[in-house]
């Protein structure tokens, strides 16, 4: 009896947080569990003076990776497909011929950063299934993760859904809670997602290999209706980073914490631009001992805390800034920061540019 042609996977990604599916998948090609045919992502983009360089994808990184380990092993005859790098600006006749020649079953993607067309997704018999970090239908769009933290949620999560024609509108595959403490970064929470969301996404294709190698079996899962009130995500854009000192104080610490890594929180000093990339809240008084220390004006620099940082006052609340730095310089513990700008504590902080 012929042996049943194993899954073949095309997958699709992007940025740093697609990275834990990637190699997941990659292992269980090596274990023989499924085939990785090929892998999309975005072209490389321009770095340097003159905009002379290029720097690829983080899965681009890790796909010229894989091909070198992948190659080692087919030497040493054991047979492993070596899977195809596709790097294309859109998914039109030059991308999808290129993808038919793979002859994939499946499209797994995960923070690709464009949309699949109908023509696309028909090139998949089993259809495609997208990675998103929230538990749908919340915060559908491109920063779940940091519309997450803006929002100070008690939790988020993983959701495994079906490519649909409209964005992150398909059926539910699998879901995962992931509790939160309220002092994740942007970058924090990802790496957290992206852990979850390589082991979720493992369990789901152990779905579609068994139904690919059951000849009886040929209906790939469909998943469930996303359930409960749909919502958006804010487009996180470079403004976004900017501080507004009337706004409260557990406002300012989410979104200094959803704009870590990228773009950062920033305010003005005396027309210089600091970024700040780790505060709370401040539970207690500003000691009343130190220049400005009676200041109720938003963005006031209070004084010191020796265990909390640098206060600043808000429009409701005190901000404890604990690492900080001039834009274009290196960052900063509060106490070192303070050493270089001994009139930062009196003065008033402004938004940021």
């Amino acid at each position: 009896m012929k042996k049943p042609a194993g899954l073949r996977i095309l997958f699709a990604g992007s940025p740093a947080i697609a990275l834990p599916s990637l190699r997941m998948i990659a292992d269980g090609a090596r274990a023989g569990r499924w085939l990785l045919t090929g892998i999309v992502t975005n072209p490389d983009t321009h770095r340097g003076r003159g905009r002379a360089g290029t720097e690829p994808t983080d899965v681009g990184l890790l796909a010229a990776q894989l091909a070198e380990e992948f190659t080692a092993q087919e030497t040493t005859g054991s047979g492993l497909n070596v899977p195809a790098l596709l790097k294309y600006e859109t998914l039109k006749t030059e991308a999808r011929e290129a993808v038919s020649w793979l002859k994939p079953d499946l499209l797994v993607s995960f923070a690709y950063g464009r949309l699949f067309g109908p023509k696309f997704l028909a090139l998949f018999p089993l259809g495609g299934i997208n990675i998103h970090p929230s538990l749908l239908p919340k915060y559908r769009g491109a920063s779940p993760i940091q519309e997450t933290i803006l929002r100070r949620d008690s939790e988020t999560g993983i959701s495994i859904q079906r490519i649909a024609a409209e964005m992150d509108t398909g059926n539910i595959l699998a879901q995962e809670i992931i509790p939160l403490t309220g002092r994740e970064t942007a970058a924090s929470l990802s790496e957290t997602a992206a852990e979850k969301g390589a082991e979720l996404l493992q369990k789901v294709l152990e779905q579609f290999r068994q139904i690919k190698n059951n000849a009886a079996q040929n209906t790939a899962p469909e998943g469930s209706p996303q359930r409960g009130e749909s919502s958006y995500c804010t487009l996180l854009e470079k403004d976004s980073g900017l501080i507004d000192w009337n706004r409260s104080a557990p406002e300012i610490d989410a979104q200094i914490r959803a704009c870590n890594p990228w773009p950062l929180a920033r305010t003005s000093h005396n027309g210089q631009t600091i970024n700040i990339l780790t505060a709370v809240p401040y539970p207690g008084f500003p000691p009343q001992n130190d220049p400005g220390a009676v200041s109720t004006v938003p963005g006031g620099v209070l004084g010191i805390d020796k265990k909390s940082g640098i206060l600043i006052q808000t429009g409701k609340g005190i901000l404890a800034v604990s690492l900080l730095q001039y834009q274009t310089r290196k960052v900063l513990s509060w106490q070192a920061f303070l050493n270089g700008a001994r009139d930062f504590i009196g003065s008033r902080l402004t938004g940021g540019s």
